[in-house]
Order: structure tokens, then C-alpha cells, then sequence
């Protein structure tokens, strides 16, 4: 079985070898991760081209010395040597299974009792946690209770550092899912009408999308009567039939090849759009664009979102107190983040997605879209839907 992940033998080993560098520079032995679905769940993504999916768990250990070890999903009992040759799970030494839940209480021991003894074979003397907060309490417990004489420490800085920046295979990924979710705004346009649900839509956008080689990902949108806000919804509130003279806003947030999340966000109108929505509107995309002019190397997220809050201030707009601008990339949500608590400086190949935005009672004022950081500063916009209230 192969899978549709076009990701390199050569990325693949690129990734293993800048993580091994790390762990070198900060003397652990191995590194552990765990996740149990694909939207945040990106460093076992990032490490093995294989997502977690579904609320199972799939926990990762990445030896500084041997091949990974996979604890999953499976029967209790079932393990696999795949020698580190296996081409569907590239890199990995054994695979261990047993049925965990994280609904069923009696079951939460059981990734963290064969992830234990995995360590405690490799001989493992300091170990570094990815996410060490996000992780089952059960493990982080376990880890400390069973292996009093390993030294644990936190590498997910270190390893944010590594990860924000994109390879050359990267970005050419990135142009591909930009190009993709162009190409679902497009075909939304040519489908929406008078008569469907928002949910009819939103339905219409994610078969596009898987159409065109995307697993994973959100379709956020609802409509509304010109005047009213049309606000980001989920699909448990999107059963409003649309009418003529109203608009849409949506947001198709998803990834593409390679597990690589972009997003982009326009409004759509059945009809002409009033004055008030065409300024918010433009708002918003000048906010975006004075943004983008702080955008550069070595710049400082906290300063970025302290000139852009003035910026909204001195143009009569609301400020930002949500995460208006972020990195991307096997994460939907990934740093840099543009706010006031990052540390994390600006650097060349990062992937940031830029969508500022407000929300006054009348309108949701919105625009999304993403940018590679180059030597100089943004490139050239990512997505190439024109940016615009389109009229239908």
C-alpha cells in the first residue's frame, strides 16, 4: 500500500537529520510526541508523513540512534518490526499496538506502559518532550513515576525553531494547496445560489477539496441579510437558506499535499453589496497590507502586533485581541504567532497566514490569505483569488 502524501525520501531526511542536530545541542537522548487528530497534531505528522486521525492516539518516540518507535492504535499484543524500512512508515523500527481510548478511563495506561518500556530498552538517559503541556496526563505521569532516573525537559521551542522553516520542497507543496484552495473558492462561486443551506455549500467546498487532494481541514461559513454580520460558523449552525441579496462569508482553512495547512477567507454576495460592507472591506485589506509592510527578518512579532493595534486604533477600528496573523504548515496553527506573547523572531521560510479582521453588528469584516517570508519580506501573495467582495 502506498499513500498519496507526495513528501520526499529526501524531505523525509532532511527533517530527521535538522531534529537530530537539535537533540545533539540540547543532549536528549530521544524525543517524544503524541497526538490524536491532524488539524494540531502536526509534529507526528511532520516526523513520520502519517497523521493522527480520529481521537486515537498515535504517540512517536524519534531516537537520536535507531529507527522511531510507533505506539497505536491496535490489538492488545501486536507489534511490528518493520526495521526501519517499510515504505509506507518510513523510518520506523517497531510499531506497538493496543486499544486505547481516551473516553474509557480503564485504557489510559496503555500507550504510556509500552512507551515506558520502549525507553527504558533504548537505554534512554534524558529525554525531551514535543507539546509536554498537550500530552495525556496519564503519560507525563507514567514518565516520571517509571523512569525516576531520566532526566526530562521540554524541547518544543527548540524544535519550533526547526519546524517554522520551510524547505524548498516545502514551499513548492505550499504553492500547490494555495493553488487548491483557489481553485474551491472558485468553484463555491459557480455554485452557490438562492435556495441551497449554508450547510449545502460548505458541503459543496469540501468535496472540491478532497476532490483535489485534501484530507484534513475546516470549511467555516455562514450567511446572513446585508446588514447583519455573516460570521464564521461550524457546520451544527449552518442550516440558514441562503437568499437573494445575501452574503456569505467563508473560510477554507484545509490542507493539501503533503499534510500542509493554508487557509484563505473571502465574502461572497447574491446581489450588489451595500457601502457599509465594501468599506469594511477595504479596512480589512488595508490592515492586512500595512501588516505585511512590518513583515520582514528579524522582526519581532510583539512589536508587529503592538504597530498593527495602534494602526486599527488611529483608523477608527477595533483592535486585535485574537491571533490575527500566524505560521502555518503540518499545523493549522503553528508559530510564529503575531502577538504579544511570541518570542519566536520572524525569519526567512516561514509561512504566514494574515487574516485581520473585525466584527462591528453589522458586518464581519474579513480577509485571509498567506505569504511566504522571504529575504526582503513578504513574496507575493500565495493565493491569487482576487481580493475583493465578490458579487454574484
Amino acid at each position: 500500500m502506498t499513500t498519496i502524501s507526495p513528501i520526499t525520501d529526501t524531505e523525509m531526511n532532511r527533517r530527521w537529520n535538522v531534529a537530530r542536530q537539535m537533540m545533539a545541542d540540547t543532549g536528549v537522548d530521544a524525543i517524544i510526541m503524541h497526538a490524536r487528530e491532524d488539524w494540531m497534531g502536526g509534529y507526528v505528522r511532520w516526523f513520520t508523513d502519517i497523521p493522527a486521525m480520529n481521537g486515537y492516539p498515535r504517540n512517536v518516540i524519534f531516537y537520536a540512534d535507531a529507527p522511531m518507535t510507533v505506539v497505536e492504535m491496535g490489538a492488545f499484543g501486536s507489534v511490528r518490526d518493520l526495521k526501519g524500512s517499510d515504505p509506507d512508515a518510513r523510518g520506523v523500527g517497531k510499531v506497538f499496538g493496543t486499544p486505547s481510548f481516551v473516553s474509557i478511563l480503564a485504557s489510559l495506561d496503555y500507550d504510556a506502559e509500552l512507551i515506558v518500556a520502549d525507553l527504558q530498552r533504548h537505554g534512554v538517559k534524558k529525554l525531551g518532550l514535543l507539546a509536554g503541556g498537550a500530552m495525556p496526563h496519564s503519560l507525563v505521569n507514567m514518565l516520571g513515576a517509571a523512569l525516576p532516573s531520566v532526566e526530562v525537559i521540554d524541547v518544543t521551542d527548540e524544535m519550533d525553531r526547526v519546524k517554522a522553516i520551510k524547505s524548498a520542497e516545502e514551499i513548492e507543496l505550499i504553492k500547490v494547496t494555495a493553488a487548491l484552495q483557489d481553485q474551491v473558492f472558485a468553484e463555491v462561486c459557480d455554485f452557490i445560489r438562492p435556495g441551497l443551506s449554508d450547510r449545502d455549500v460548505m458541503a459543496h467546498a469540501e468535496a472540491v477539496g478532497r476532490r483535489l487532494g485534501s484530507d484534513q481541514g475546516i470549511y467555516l461559513g455562514s450567511s446572513a441579510p446585508m446588514g447583519q454580520p455573516s460570521r464564521f460558523k461550524g457546520r451544527h449552525f449552518q442550516e440558514r437558506e441562503l437568499s437573494k441579496d445575501d452574503h456569505l462569508s467563508i473560510l477554507i482553512e484545509v490542507n493539501g499535499p503533503g499534510g500542509i495547512y493554508l487557509e484563505i477567507a473571502r465574502t461572497m454576495v447574491l446581489g450588489a453589496a451595500d457601502d457599509h460592507l465594501l468599506q469594511a472591506f477595504q479596512n480589512v485589506l488595508d490592515a492586512q497590507d500595512y501588516s505585511l509592510s512590518l513583515i520582514k527578518p528579524g522582526a519581532k512579532p510583539a512589536d508587529i502586533f503592538a504597530q498593527h493595534n495602534a494602526w486599527m486604533e488611529g483608523h477608527g477600528l477595533p483592535q486585535e485581541a485574537r491571533l490575527y496573523a500566524h505560521g502555518q504548515g503540518c499545523e493549522m496553527v503553528e508559530r510564529p504567532l503575531i502577538r504579544q506573547d511570541e518570542t519566536l523572531p520572524l525569519a526567512e521560510g516561514m509561512l504566514l497566514a494574515v487574516h485581520p479582521g473585525y466584527d462591528d453588528g453589522r458586518v464581519f469584516a474579513v480577509i485571509c490569505d498567506n505569504y511566504m517570508i522571504e529575504a526582503d519580506g513578504p513574496g507575493d501573495c500565495l493565493h491569487k483569488t482576487e481580493k475583493k467582495i465578490f458579487e454574484l
